[in-house]
């Protein structure tokens, strides 16, 4: 089965692509020569997952899904939640973004945060969303060079490991991971 990962992240095409069990397809945004920054201006990270799978179908008349994921610190009421990927500003500098954060998370006590992603599936003329989330607690610099965004600070319930520190078993018990498993599911039942 054939299905458009609407994305231009390669990080997160490799660890979904990681994650499809064997008769699974998964092309890019560059597969079907979509070559468009698909606006993301909805104000939940469903929205945006939505709004870019749309654009796929209506565009390309494909079977698609999207995400959005955001890292959501307790302390900062949500932030930075939609605006994880751009905190910084636009261009999606992953240092600077953390930067940010740990600026200001000084003087926190509160360090609690959970990585939540959403994925909007539109396949025929249906429409289905799945979560993951995975809660955990930011530290006060980074550890590990594996991973992406805000995983350096980031450790998970139950770890003592950054998510940068644990390379491929991140895969597993990642946000992402959690709600790319339940779309699994679904396809596999359907």
């Amino acid at each position: 089965m054939k299905l458009v990962f609407a994305t231009n992240n390669a990080h997160k095409l490799e660890e979904v692509a990681a994650m499809l069990p064997e008769g699974y397809e998964l092309l890019s945004l560059k597969d079907i020569r979509c070559d468009v920054d698909i606006p993301e201006t909805a104000d939940s990270l469903q929205g945006n997952a939505l709004q870019k799978a749309r654009y796929v179908k209506e565009h390309f008349g494909l079977d698609c899904f999207a995400d959005d994921t955001g890292l959501e610190v307790e302390a900062l009421n949500g932030e930075p939640g939609i605006y994880s990927a751009r905190y910084a500003g636009p261009g999606h500098d992953s240092k600077a973004n953390m930067a940010k954060l740990l600026l200001k998370m000084q003087g926190k006590t509160n360090r609690n945060a959970q990585f939540r992603t959403v994925i909007a599936l539109l396949l025929g003329s249906d429409t289905y969303l799945f979560e993951g989330i995975v809660k955990g607690t930011l530290l006060e610099e980074a550890r590990g060079t594996a991973g992406f965004g805000y995983d350096p600070i980031f450790v998970p319930e139950g770890y003592t490991q950054t998510f940068a520190e644990m390379g491929d078993e991140k895969n597993e018990i990642s946000h992402r991971a959690r709600a790319v498993k339940k779309l699994m599911i679904f396809l596999q039942n359907k």
